[in-house]
């Protein structure tokens, strides 16, 4: 007799997979209906085992948020109905939009099919989907819960796409407006002083520095454009390098949160982040150590990452939630006391839920004051700008009327 590897539903809705022992594979899947599960693929061990020796998860590109959270949205959907996974991925596969979902849902479906669960199979694309999907997916499949978890995971989703599209609402617009300003000051620089040079030198009279700095600058990057584009290109990548670079980048994060304006908006958007994963991961029924480990994971800044890992250490430990983040001068208060009130109530979860309403409402105040007081800022560079501009244009030739 040989030992067979089978995958089966049980209940129409779990996938489970066993060893079962028989002489055909006909006779394994009578064994296999016997036990109450519907038999959906059925191999050899020898045979089994020697495929996934050779196994390699097929190469999928990046998927966007928009793209995660279609996905998500639409296996939630099919599995609370009590679609079976297979089934519901083999749905996905054949009319989803997105030929990067198609190619994903097809490599999902494989394997599972082969044996592995899907919090297995998605940890095979862990640069993919992220150790808090991953983590949060293999909780449900433990608890049997995973629909309920793909709701969680998908308003998870919903809110990081919420608040990454409002902190780049904040900054694109200026970001657009002194990339418009640097544009403009090259053409004057180029273009425009040149213009006037004759009429300078005619003048007969030295021009004035800031007047001779321009007509220099403007001459540099006319003659010699390509090592302006150079220099540019060295910035951005040293830029790009600082930025990737650990000990660098701790020293920018702590630059910025130092800010005044800036840092109420990156640190609101980073606890945003933070809480909302710490409240479903709590719901979905993770240790609270691990938690705070995966809402860790969505911090973008290094030292409010570094603190929040200080106080998970401390947690685990044994000290209580709310003293360990009481340690973390950048958690606002309000939030430690809700988390203290419910530890002490019994009723954390539903403190959580609240902390992520009040940040929630913290970052749209932040961003509400950031776009009224950037506007009137922004009007005040281009005033300065354009006022250096015309007095360098124009100054020579007041001189000239004068005397």
């Amino acid at each position: 007799m040989a030992i067979y590897i089978y995958t089966a539903l049980k209940n129409n809705k779990t996938t489970v997979t066993g060893r079962v022992e028989a002489n055909d594979a006909a006779e394994a899947r009578r064994k296999i209906r016997e036990m109450d599960l519907l038999p959906m693929s059925i191999n050899d061990a020898e045979n089994s085992e020697a495929k996934k020796v050779k196994f390699k998860a097929g190469r999928v590109n990046a998927l966007s948020l928009r793209e995660k959270i279609d996905f998500t949205s639409t296996l939630e959907i099919l599995t609370s109905t009590g679609i079976p996974i297979i089934e519901a991925l083999l749905f996905i596969e054949q009319n989803s939009d997105s030929p990067r979902i198609r190619k994903i849902t097809h490599e999902f479906r494989k394997q599972i099919i082969g044996g592995s669960t899907l919090g297995e199979t998605l940890e095979k694309y862990r640069n993919i989907f992220g150790r808090v999907f991953i983590g949060l997916v293999k909780a449900g499949e433990d608890s049997g819960e995973l629909d309920k978890t793909l709701v969680r995971m998908l308003e998870l989703l919903k809110k990081q796409d919420a608040v990454k599209g409002k902190v780049i609402g904040a900054l694109i617009y200026p970001a657009v407006v002194i990339l418009l300003a640097i544009v403009a000051v090259i053409i004057m620089l180029v273009f425009v002083f040149p213009a006037f040079d004759e009429m300078f030198n005619n003048l007969g009279r030295p021009l004035p520095p800031i007047t001779r700095a321009c007509m220099d600058a403007g001459t540099f990057m006319k003659n010699y454009w390509y090592v302006c584009l150079v220099i540019a290109i060295i910035l951005i990548v040293v830029a790009n390098w600082s930025y990737q670079n650990p000990s660098t980048r701790r020293q920018i994060d702590k630059a910025v949160l130092r800010i005044p304006l800036l840092s109420e908006l990156l640190k609101f958007s980073n606890f945003s982040n933070f809480i909302a994963v710490l409240q479903v991961s709590y719901e979905a029924g993770i240790p609270i150590v691990d938690c705070l480990f995966l809402a860790n994971l969505t911090m973008d800044n290094y030292l409010l990452k570094n603190a929040i890992m200080q106080a998970a250490t401390k947690v685990q430990q044994g000290t209580h939630l709310s003293v360990a983040l009481k340690t973390v001068e950048q958690v606002p208060t309000m939030m430690t006391f809700m988390i203290a009130t419910g530890e002490q109530s019994g009723r954390l979860g539903d403190s959580l839920y609240h902390c992520v309403n009040f940040i929630d409402k913290k970052l749209d105040a932040v961003i509400d004051g950031f776009t009224k007081l950037i506007e009137p800022a922004l009007m005040v560079f281009i005033g300065v700008l354009v006022g250096f501009l015309g007095l360098a244009l124009y100054l020579p030739l007041f001189q000239a009327y004068q005397q």
